[in-house]
């Protein structure tokens, strides 16, 4: 079943921010859903991250590359079992930088983007997600995120304040959305997921998966 009743057109949302209706075909989501599947398991499970101030995300996170914990990277997810989160792989580095390419329009600068690690949240259709800014990176490389299953509303606001202004984009699965330049230190929250949107042949029967490609600009010791 699809959430989307209209077809959709590709919109720049704020100056370096640009949402991709559809970009991955069925069977490439089928592929990413089967992907973070097996890294759910481990090496470093699928789990709920506690915050600082003693409250529970109500999304489940596993990460690739290097591991994220409010408000830093390690190599070992010290705050779950002490494990080595499983390697980035080189396809996810390029799916990055053809995502990068159909954003921006291609240009040698594509070729240069090097994410390393990947955040993959997963939503059921009770999850949200507070606004926030992606800030432990050290390079100001763009973020790449996917978006499978579920459609979710996503708000994308400004570098300056949690409130308005913002845009609210409805998000379905298979689209990306890219942002990077002015707007790579935005808050951006999901206020609402949308359940029973989600498309079975993704391999999804219900839930939202978001995979975010990012550059963290560390070396082995951060």
């Amino acid at each position: 079943m699809s959430g989307t009743l209209f077809p959709r057109e590709r919109a720049v949302v704020a100056p370096g921010a640009v949402h991709v209706p559809g970009w991955l075909p069925v069977e490439r989501q089928r592929e990413l859903v089967e992907a973070c599947r097996a890294w759910a398991r481990g090496p470093v499970p699928l789990r709920h991250t506690a915050l600082p101030g003693g409250g529970v995300m109500s999304v489940r996170t596993v990460c690739v590359g290097w591991h994220w914990q409010p408000y830093r990277y390690t190599r070992t997810a010290d705050d779950v079992n002490g494990a080595r989160v499983a390697e980035f792989p080189d396809w996810l580095l390029e799916l990055g930088r053809a995502a990068l390419a159909e954003a921006y329009g291609g240009s040698e600068a594509d070729q240069g983007y090097t994410p390393d690690t990947a955040l993959i949240n997963f939503y059921d259709g009770a999850a949200r997600m507070g606004m926030h800014r992606d800030k432990e990176e050290r390079s100001g490389a763009p973020v790449v995120s996917l978006s499978i299953g579920d459609t979710c509303v996503f708000r994308f606001g400004n570098t300056e304040t949690r409130g308005r202004p913002y845009t609210d984009v409805e998000l379905a699965s298979g689209d990306l959305f890219v942002f990077g330049g002015p707007a790579r230190f935005a808050y951006h929250g999901v206020p609402k997921v949308r359940p029973g949107t989600a498309d079975p042949a993704t391999g999804m029967s219900g839930g939202r998966l978001n995979i975010t490609l990012r550059e963290t600009g560390l070396s082995e010791r951060p």
